[in-house]
Parts: C-alpha cells; structure tokens; sequence
C-alpha cells in the first residue's frame, strides 16, 4: 500500500485529510512541529480510525531532520499542508511567513528530489486570485494576493511549476480552497485555533460554547442581498475527500503535470447565512456587533468547480446545516480545544 507523507498533518485539514487516507488503506507518515496544533490530535486520529500515523516532530526548516524522516520510510507522495496562515499576521510579520513558508517548501522540495519523489498535493488557497477577477473564480485566472500569506501560495505555486518545467518528473496537484469549516462527525477532532480565531466559524462556535461574548460583522453595507459578505465554504469532511482524489490521478498517471483544480461548493453563503444556520442546528443564540469593513475584504467570491468535477470526479456532499451541526458537535464536547 501506498506511503503518504503529510506535512502539518495534526493542523485542521491536515488531520481530517489523514483520517480519511487511514480509512482507504494508505499507509501515513505525520511531519508537524505542532506551532500551530497539539500532539493530542495523534491520538484522535486514532480514536477515529483504530489505527495509527507515524508521527515525526519535525520543521520543514530542518533539512537534515526531514531527510531522516524519508530515509526512514519510503515515501511514495506528499501532502503539503504545513504553513502558517493568519492572512492579517501576515502583513504585521511578512518576513517570517515568507522564511517559513517559503524557505520551509524549498527545503521540502529539495528532499523530496534527493529521495526522488516527485508526487505533490500542495495546499493552495482561492486567496491565489487576488480583488480583481470577475466571480466565479476559474482556475485559467491570473494570480495575484492582497497579503504576504497570499503571496506565499502565489509563489510555492510558481516554484512547483518551474520545477516540473526543468524535470518533468515532478507530478503536481495544486488545490485552492475556498472557506474550510466544519468538523469530523465524531467529534474528536476539529479546528481550535491559537488565541483569538481568525476565521467566522469558530468565532460563532466559541460564541456558542461561551467562551467569547460576541461576534463581530465586519460590515453590513456591501452590495450582496444583507450587506453581508459572500464566501464560498466547504465542509473540511469533503475538502479531505478532495485531496484523495487528487492523489489518485497523481499515482495513476502516466505522463506528470502541474495542475490546479477549484476545492470549493461553488455556490456562496453571507455572514448572516451562517449565522442563522449555525443558531438553528445548536440551538444557541449568536450574539453580534456590526463593526466597520476590513481593510482588503471584498463583497462577495466562490468558486467555478467544473475542472475539480470533470477532472478529479469530485463535487461537495455536505451542506450548511451539516457543516454548523458538526462543528457544534466538535465545539460543545470540546469547549476549551484539545
């Protein structure tokens, strides 16, 4: 059975990918150096799955350590999830999201050619399409960001294109996501970021639980039908489904490419929308402000998702109502995290 190598494999999608890899018989190799993530997720995976990953603390910033972990195991894919993330951190610290993300990826890269391994699912991210594309977001648009995290993704995409183009070996999926949430139905694992979230489902899910006392809107005035922003979320159950898929078509083909597929509902959802979603299926009142736009947010995106369905044989399943039911499931058994 095939050997996959997840980076930042304890982190939210990451460790709903390895669930998923686990149950359809691939064998998991986990590199995480947990700044984002507990160690404790290990053990859900294994509470879930009734089987285990190998765990490696290790930074893609360590060369030497990572080459162990390949010489270790024979890896016959990577899934490369590991990057910090935090689109407003990174405008106030950009030159650590580019050492770490960036520098961490050529490391990365650079290891897998040494134990020739040219088979990458890269975690990309719809940021990738910058403020000034027409809606729906199509894979053919032009890049750009609005922030130094986007750039990274800008960027690690280009690096893998330039180096398929200099060793045709290199067999590459490129996935932008739209808005991750949800939780695994069991509710042993979900997302529990560090300190203040950055992103509205676990906001409202904390809100919920009560561990923080309101939410706030960032704006009401945008030309969408509440004035509310428009994102396109996805259930992180389906995202992972989606990674699965992509790795398919990278160990079965015969002739290597670099391609970029949409992992999104291709239909958008308001703020508001997901608020009163998420107080119907928990049965708790969301309390909220009305606070001024954000600097850099735009009315409304989602993505085109037929090269994803076309290509890949993937489309989500789950909808809203599912993806506010499991994460009040995740939130309310785990109130504080991990």
């Amino acid at each position: 059975m095939k050997r996959i190598l997840v980076t930042g494999g304890t982190g939210f999608i990451g460790s709903h990918t390895c669930v998923e890899l686990l149950q359809q018989g691939y064998k998991v190799v986990v590199v995480d150096n947990l700044c984002n993530s507990s160690p404790e997720v290990v053990n859900r995976i294994h509470a879930i799955t009734n089987q285990s990953i190998e765990f490696h603390k290790v930074d893609l910033l360590d060369y030497d350590s990572l080459s162990q972990v390949f010489k270790q195991h024979k890896i016959d894919a990577v899934i490369h999830f590991a990057g910090l993330k935090a689109v407003g951190e990174s405008t106030k610290v950009p030159l650590n999201y580019y050492h770490n993300n960036l520098t961490g990826t050529l490391t990365l890269l650079r290891v897998m050619q040494e134990y020739s391994v040219f088979n990458m699912v890269f975690s990309s991210s719809a940021t990738v399409y910058g403020d000034k594309n027409p809606i729906p977001f199509v894979e053919t648009f032009p890049l750009s960001s609005t922030s130094p995290y986007g750039r990274t993704k800008v960027m690690i995409e280009q690096f893998l294109q330039d180096a398929h183009a200099s060793d045709s070996r290199w067999n590459v999926s490129l996935l932008r996501y739209f808005n991750p949430v949800g939780a695994h139905p069991s509710g042993f694992i979900g997302e529990d970021p560090n300190g203040v979230p950055n992103n509205l489902m676990p906001f409202i899910s904390q809100v919920a639980v009560g561990r923080r006392e309101k939410l706030q809107i960032f704006g009401d005035d945008y030309p969408t039908p509440d004035g509310t922003c428009i994102r396109d979320y996805i259930h992180v159950v389906d995202l992972s489904l989606g990674h699965i898929k992509a790795l398919e078509k990278l160990i079965a083909s015969t002739k290597p490419t670099v391609e970029a597929y949409n992992l999104g509902a291709g239909n958008g959802c308001s703020v508001l929308d997901v608020v009163r979603a998420f107080e119907k299926s928990s049965g708790k009142k969301i309390n909220y402000d009305i606070a001024p736009r954000r600097d850099g947010d735009i009315a409304a995106f989602y993505a085109d998702t037929k090269k994803s369905y076309q290509e890949l044989d993937w489309r989500v399943e789950r909808s809203l109502d599912d993806m506010c039911r499991d994460t009040w499931n995740w939130q309310s058994k785990n109130p504080n995290g991990y």
